[in-house]
């Protein structure tokens, strides 16, 4: 079986985030970074060539194999800032309620601009996140 694509390495993270092009996502980037790191007590990794992540889990596939992944992370992307949230949004139907402008996916929560969130709201979603992951993983690091 082949090894995924995005796998965590030894890139920078200020590099990459100071080569974002798009200002307000640069500057929202390093924004995020700051949160994540203050909420994780984590150092940023890079995942990939575009994803900043913190901490780790081995993820365990139905097949029954296994891949290590991020706790939480995201990546200034060219449409929208995503936010890897990776236990999903199913019970976080009351944060989500006042988190402000967004969309869903999975596992990526997908913002514009810091601006159309709530900061406190969004802290919470990832502490919680990152709790959650520690909590049901017995493998997590981070």
């Amino acid at each position: 079986m082949s090894e995924l694509k995005t796998q965590k390495n030894e890139a920078s993270v200020e590099e990459f985030l100071n080569s974002v092009q798009h200002d307000k996502r640069r500057e929202d980037g390093l924004t995020i970074l700051q949160l994540m790191r203050e909420v994780t007590g984590e150092e940023p990794s890079m995942w990939g060539t575009s994803i900043v992540g913190f901490g780790t889990y081995r993820y365990k596939y139905a097949s029954g194999r296994e891949a290590e992944w991020m706790l939480v992370g995201f990546s200034p992307r060219k449409r929208n800032m995503t936010l890897y949230i990776m236990d999903g949004f199913d019970q976080y139907d009351e944060l989500l309620s006042r988190l402000g402008r967004y969309r869903t996916g999975k596992a990526c929560l997908y913002i514009n601009k810091l601006e159309d969130v709530d900061a406190q709201v969004l802290r919470e979603l990832v502490r919680q996140s990152v709790a959650h992951m520690k909590k049901t993983n017995a493998r997590a690091q981070g």
